[in-house]
């Protein structure tokens, strides 16, 4: 055997007693399922389609791409063999219909929670903090607070009524920026403003951390009870943004930081609260090139000890969500949805949250070095086959070098930012 064969034999993933679908339920401790079922009440009225079945089948669903609820019993009815031993049961179309409406969709997002906390306890370098020069300069946790609107193609959701003849769900997500990972999320109708979420997605941030959002975020009673908090921010101001400047920062002659202040907020409103008598803010106005052409942006925050820089840095590592979000719409099944009721949305969005924790925990332990969307593609292809997980992702790929599974950065990043000087 040449030196050449030996390499490539070696290369190739050992046999496994499950299949690759199943190694990936293994991460989720059956016990969390349990209990959470016995929490939830739903585990007394599983009969012939079990708890964990149902959970199982939704899973199938992302990794599959399942068009409908006829794809997806079909398809695992024909795979009976192959599921048997994963401890699930093929589901009939009334049975998963049934299931995604009436069991509660909070013991899905009880399962994610419990799930990611037990990945973290079992790799404590799961989701670690990631290597760069923007993270490395903030000791603090970062993390961005965003929505995205889920567009649902049946028009008949009264529930999730958007626009007229279209209906919508949206996803509020906090993102730690360190780990890409999600930290808070809540699923709803696209009906609210983003602003009337703020609180809940900020609620469990602690003293010392910082938190990123854009201006549909911005309810200055909220920012003020951050601020006292300890809680540090930047966003982008409002266009109707009204203020006076107490005092002008000195800022580099000719570069892309126009002005540096620290202004009070200005209005009737403001003054007669007494919370907000003394309260300022800093205001920095910078040059930045969007699609080519320079765009002065306002940036707004509580923190008078960053360089002006630092505050346009910050608020450019906010677009890390914008590739979170990314990555989850264009890669996994939240469109196209196998159910119409509230409930059923809430279940598919749940499920696929935790299918990319499920994808990124097994990146983390091969070591993964290609994108989200490729190693979601390698998992895909070879679900039903009794390969190694984590052999086959080692083994996976001819290209050299290593790859950011995080996307490319430019891709997302506001442009023009690098230009600006201290």
């Amino acid at each position: 055997m040449t030196t050449k064969s030996k390499r490539t034999s070696a290369a190739q993933p050992t046999r496994h007693h499950l299949n690759v679908l199943g190694q990936l339920l293994k991460y989720i401790p059956r016990s969390i399922v349990n209990a959470t079922a016995a929490r939830y009440g739903v585990d007394s009225k599983a009969r012939t389609f079990s708890v964990f079945s149902h959970m199982a089948a939704m899973v199938f669903v992302q990794l599959a791409h399942a068009l409908s609820l006829n794809d997806v019993c079909d398809w695992l009815r024909l795979k009976v063999r192959a599921i048997a031993g994963l401890g699930m049961t093929p589901p009939s179309r009334n049975n998963l219909s049934h299931a995604n409406k009436v069991r509660p969709a909070g013991f899905m997002e009880t399962v994610f929670w419990k799930t990611l906390e037990h990945l973290h306890r079992c790799e404590p370098g799961f989701g670690g903090k990631r290597k760069g020069r923007l993270l490395h300069r903030f000791k603090a946790k970062v993390h961005a607070v965003d929505s995205t609107t889920i567009e649902l193609v049946a028009n008949c959701m009264d529930w999730a009524q958007h626009r007229r003849r279209k209906a919508a769900a949206k996803m509020h997500l906090r993102l730690s920026v360190g780990s890409f990972l999600p930290t808070f999320a809540i699923v709803d109708t696209a009906g609210e403003n983003d602003n009337k979420r703020a609180r809940e997605a900020c609620a469990g941030l602690e003293s010392g951390e910082i938190v990123l959002f854009d201006k549909a975020y911005v309810d200055y009673e909220h920012l003020h009870d951050l601020d006292v908090r300890g809680v540090q921010w930047v966003t982008r101001a409002k266009e109707n943004f009204k203020y006076r400047a107490v005092r002008n920062l000195p800022v580099p002659a000719g570069g892309r930081i126009l002005k540096d202040q620290i202004v009070v907020l200005k209005g009737t409103k403001w003054q007669k609260l007494e919370k907000f008598k003394g309260w300022t803010l800093r205001r920095v106005e910078a040059m930045v090139e969007v699609d080519g052409k320079d765009k002065v942006m306002v940036f707004i925050t509580n923190n008078v000890a960053w360089s002006a820089r630092s505050v346009c840095d910050l608020y450019r590592a906010r677009w890390e969500i914008e590739v979170f979000f990314k990555q989850v719409k264009q890669t996994l099944k939240l469109s196209g949805f196998v159910g119409y009721s509230a409930n059923a949305i809430r279940w598919q969005v749940w499920t696929a949250l935790l299918v990319y924790v499920l994808l990124r925990f097994a990146a983390h332990l091969s070591a993964w070095g290609h994108s989200f969307t490729r190693i979601f593609a390698v998992v895909r292809a070879a679900m039903w086959e009794r390969l190694d997980l984590l052999g086959l992702l080692r083994s996976y790929g001819t290209a050299g070098g290593s790859f950011k599974i995080l996307g490319a950065a430019h891709s997302a990043w506001l442009p023009g930012f690098e230009k600006i000087s201290t």
